[in-house]
């Protein structure tokens, strides 16, 4: 047997198999520059590896997702809210007989490009980064440029596109035009998968903390969703399922979208915009601001900094794509280092 046989079989059980809206591999519409395939894994499979294997990818372990610079063992980072979204967009793409490669190598992309000390370090860069700065577009960015050293990483249109379109507005309504949706109903299960999870776990993270309590949950969320972690993620994802099965669009119901509406409001506004956050969310603002101001101003500090290609680039560009990438801990080591006075004699008795 020829390894070839193998791809191929799974090429043509993809084509007998498949939701005929699904996005076969054998259909893709490619790469930015020519590759040779490889004789084993379809397109989409190596696209998930190269993100798996990417820097950028080990980095989001030390990036926060709600709470910044966690101590707690047992809070979710960036990386583990990445896996949870990968999770649960195959349990909905094989519920849909859609292609599962696809929406794994988007899920495992879409927060490449998340700043450190999650959305409070995003506020920051929109601030004072002129054009702002959003960052699925930013992730976009590093699959397209930043990684390998320089080179990118050569992925797929198709995952390109649901990386760039996964994110929402902070506008609490989760119904969107077709015009920022992605174009591939893979990229669609993301953009909910994505919702699905940092909402239910970042309520467990906050229950943990002690931020807010269970029963401080809306009273309508818990009838239409259910109390526990389990039960909300749970009745979210059949309810997409069910919604969507054998239809072009991946939706919710408007009784299970009403009531993940109500606790992503619930959450904007006791969690993640609450007062037991604002004095921290502030200084890590003010940490990002500095670092931005301070390495605009000292390009001959910045390329000792940053071991990136120089050559034709705009220097706050290369300070947005350094800070951006920086993980919690390195942007405080990085702090400290340039504005925290060292002992003197360093060293000695």
């Amino acid at each position: 047997m020829h390894i070839r046989e193998v791809k191929r079989f799974w090429e043509e059980w993809e084509e007998k198999t498949l939701f005929p809206f699904a996005t076969l591999s054998t259909k893709s519409k490619g790469r930015e520059r020519w590759e040779e395939e490889c004789t084993l894994r379809n397109c989409f499979q190596r696209d998930r590896d190269r993100v798996l294997h990417s820097k950028s990818f080990r980095r989001l372990k030390h990036k926060s997702q709600v709470f910044l610079s966690p101590e707690g063992d047992h809070y979710r980072t960036r990386l583990t809210h990445t896996l949870e979204v990968s999770q649960i967009s195959r349990t909905i793409a094989r519920g849909l007989r859609l292609n599962e490669d696809l929406v794994e190598a988007i899920s495992l992309g879409h927060d490449l490009g998340h700043t450190p000390f999650g959305h409070a370090g995003e506020e920051a860069l929109q601030e004072v980064h002129p054009g702002g700065f959003k960052h699925n577009l930013q992730s976009l960015r590093v699959v397209e440029v930043l990684e390998n050293s320089g080179r990118g990483l050569n992925l797929t249109w198709e995952v390109r596109d649901g990386i760039a379109r996964h994110s929402k507005t902070r506008d609490m309504s989760l119904v969107c035009t077709s015009d920022d949706l992605p174009a591939t109903l893979e990229g669609q299960v993301v953009r909910w998968a994505d919702v699905i999870a940092y909402v239910n776990h970042d309520i467990d993270d906050a229950i943990r903390a002690g931020v807010i309590r269970d029963q401080d949950l809306p009273v309508e969320c818990v009838l239409a969703l259910g109390r526990t972690h389990r039960d909300r993620i749970d009745q979210m994802v059949k309810d997409i399922i069910i919604e969507s099965y054998h239809t072009p669009f991946v939706l919710m119901s408007a009784t299970v979208r009403e009531a993940t509406e109500t606790l992503r409001r619930f959450m904007f506004e006791k969690v993640y915009f609450g007062d037991h956050q604002l004095a921290e969310r502030e200084k890590a603002k003010r940490l990002i601001k500095e670092l931005y101001s301070f390495f605009s101003s000292r390009p001959d500090i910045l390329k000792d900094e940053y071991l990136f290609p120089f050559e034709e680039r705009e220097i706050g560009e290369m300070v947005c794509d350094f800070v951006s990438g920086m993980t919690d801990r390195f942007a405080l080591s990085i702090y400290r280092k340039y504005f925290i006075p060292s002992p003197w004699p360093q060293g000695g008795a």
